[in-house]
């Protein structure tokens, strides 16, 4: 054990050195794919996900899927450390990606690498590091759950705390489009879109969804951008809007779409609505699991590639969601060498 935990603190350093943005994960999938070929573990690679089966997988058995993400998004302009050197300082290790999510990456990958050549167990396993997740592309997760075997259910590691999210908001994000009538600002117009957006925007705040969620609460509508005009002295033709709606397990994305559809006083269109929520049964043996070791639970309210996958999962890894996407990204090295054992425990529960 302590072997693998080293290993696999060595593996994330190893990936923070290497610029693995959304869409150019190339060199982080190889760099996994050498962590396999040295533990004499077979895998494959499609485009930049790398996943491999447990060594006695048996189709006549159930399947978890451990999945975590190797993509990063860029380092902002608040870094005042190298975003690519795995530094180390007071028990922190700073790196960009080593939060969200390489340490609940690496840690799956290591607890895979324990569990690979066990006997008897009443699961399978598929360890997937999968790309594309920060930006949501078609090809990371969504294109490789339909080569794999049926999936019974899926552990999705990212930074909570080590505590499990039973449940996770889904967002649809929506276009508002106001429109008016382009004129010179010296004439009268009672046409002006700019005016006009005040309703619309009294509307977006007075918005009530009324089923409420036990682990997730309410949907939650935002207003995150507003555009209009380029000119001082001309009257737009149009304002448009940009909604963030964080949607709660009671509804499904359609049905929010539709809902605001119903009662918008203008145009709007969704820019997909494929990123749905999810929950799974408390009653699922993983939660159960979870309960008997004292492992908390709570509804997350940021997404993962939870929204792209139908099979019942749930969401754990070590860091802290608070510090993803932040200068100077950092996580504890003891939430690494915790995460392993924590997680075998979880499993222990139920192979």
């Amino acid at each position: 054990m302590e072997k693998i935990i080293s290993e696999s603190i060595e593996l994330l350093k190893d990936l923070i050195s290497i610029e693995s943005f959304s869409f150019n994960e190339d060199k982080s999938a190889g760099r996994i794919e050498k962590w396999f070929f040295d533990h004499n573990i077979s895998c494959k690679r499609i485009k930049n996900n790398v996943y491999s089966k447990n060594e006695f997988f048996d189709i006549k058995k159930p399947t978890i899927l451990l999945n975590s993400h190797h993509d990063t998004v860029k380092p902002n302009k608040g870094y005042t450390k190298n975003p690519f050197s795995s530094i180390i300082e007071k028990g922190k290790l700073f790196g960009l990606g080593s939060n969200d999510a390489g340490g609940a990456l690496v840690s799956l990958i290591g607890v895979f690498t324990y569990l690979y050549n066990k006997k008897n167990l009443k699961y399978n396993f598929i360890l997937l590091a999968s790309a594309e997740e920060e930006c949501s592309g078609d090809n990371g997760i969504s294109s490789i759950i339909p080569v794999l075997p049926k999936i019974n259910f899926g552990i999705i590691g990212e930074p909570t705390l080590m505590k499990m999210a039973v449940a996770e908001k889904g967002l649809v994000v929506l276009d508002l489009h106001v429109k008016g009538t382009a004129s010179h600002a010296a004439h009268p117009n009672n046409d002006n879109p700019i005016l006009k957006s005040i309703p619309v925007l009294n509307w977006i705040k007075n918005l009530n969804f009324n089923r409420r969620s036990d682990f997730l609460g309410d949907t939650k509508a935002t207003i995150t951008q507003i555009s209009s005009g380029n000119q001082h002295n001309v009257v737009p033709s149009e304002l448009n809007i940009v909604l963030d709606v964080r949607v709660n397990d009671r509804y499904t994305n359609k049905e929010i779409y539709e809902i605001l559809k119903k009662d918008a006083p203008c145009k709007i269109k969704p820019r997909s609505l494929n990123l749905n929520s999810s929950s799974i049964d408390l009653e699922h043996p993983i939660v159960k699991g979870a309960d008997s070791i004292q492992i908390e639970k709570y509804g997350s309210p940021t997404l993962s590639d939870q929204s792209k996958i139908s099979f019942p999962s749930i969401k754990i890894g070590p860091g802290d969601s608070k510090r993803s996407h932040t200068a100077d990204e950092f996580i504890y090295i003891n939430e690494i060498k915790n995460a392993i054992p924590i997680y075998i425990k979880l499993l222990n529960t139920i192979i």
